[in-house]
């Protein structure tokens, strides 16, 4: 039955939208506007107003090249709700268990969200009797050592310097150096002043690209973030050996690997 406030084109343009987002398979992560169209039976200046209306809902995004669409964040962020589901998050819990209790601080997984990383995973050092945490579900905010290496290494890059250019002044530009810094190193780092509290980052790839980050979290005194010590090591090899077993390790960058 229909809801009383509901009128058939509303109806109509979710079950549209449904069968364009159902096109894609694993064997087609992209899809263009004109094979839409052909396979529903659309012309192309309607389903190009599909594509627009679910691109600015975060449904889709663009391809790296601009040429095809993905799926975009907010389906990843609802796919969270069944994380069983994502290999990846299936395959990291024993390598964020073995990063914890090497490096003794708290490790995090997150995915893609539909504007950030959002924390899907936490593994902390009960060894340690203070722990410093970050809660599951916890959108991170655009300057995050997890969300820098996202913006370097995502493939709708135009979303990623719009995100940049989001932040205001000095802290768009730091932002700018950082994303810079993780796309030649594959890693990033955060310092949060006021509590002190320090994370670096490091990406997780399958085969298709950027699938996930991983970060340590610690203080400027666990977790310093202006060297790579220890701990940034742990975390690259850490996420280098998840990105291996999902058939994504040829995508970290030269001077990533030399850390291993």
């Amino acid at each position: 039955m229909t809801e009383p406030g509901a009128s058939q084109g509303d109806i109509q343009a979710v079950t549209r939208a449904s069968q364009i987002l159902g096109l894609f398979r694993p064997d087609r992560p992209l899809l263009t506007v004109a094979d839409a169209a052909t396979e529903l039976g659309l012309n192309r200046s309607t389903t190009h107003r599909y594509f627009g209306s679910l691109v600015s809902a975060g449904l889709l995004e663009r391809s790296r090249d601009g040429s095809a669409f993905v799926p975009g964040g907010l389906l990843v962020q609802l796919g969270a709700f069944s994380l069983g589901r994502r290999a990846v998050v299936d395959l990291a819990p024993p390598h964020l268990v073995a990063l914890a209790r090497r490096t003794r601080l708290s490790a995090a997984l997150s995915l893609w969200g539909a504007s950030g990383p959002v924390v899907t995973r936490v593994e902390e050092d009960n060894s340690n009797p203070v722990v410093v945490t970050v809660r599951i579900g916890h959108q991170l905010p655009v300057d995050s050592a997890q969300c820098q290496v996202f913006l370097a290494f995502m493939a709708d890059q135009l979303r990623a310097e719009r995100l940049v250019s989001s932040v205001a002044g000095a802290e768009r530009r730091r932002l700018a150096e950082g994303v810079a810094r993780a796309r030649d190193t594959g890693l990033a780092s955060t310092h949060l002043l006021d509590s002190d509290i320090t994370a670096v980052g490091a990406p997780v790839f399958d085969e298709s690209g950027i699938c996930a980050s991983m970060a340590v979290i610690g203080t400027a005194r666990t977790l310093p973030v202006d060297t790579t010590g220890a701990a940034w090591r742990d975390l690259a090899g850490a996420a280098y050996e998840l990105s291996k077993e999902l058939g994504g390790e040829h995508h970290f960058p030269q001077d990533f690997t030399a850390l291993l």
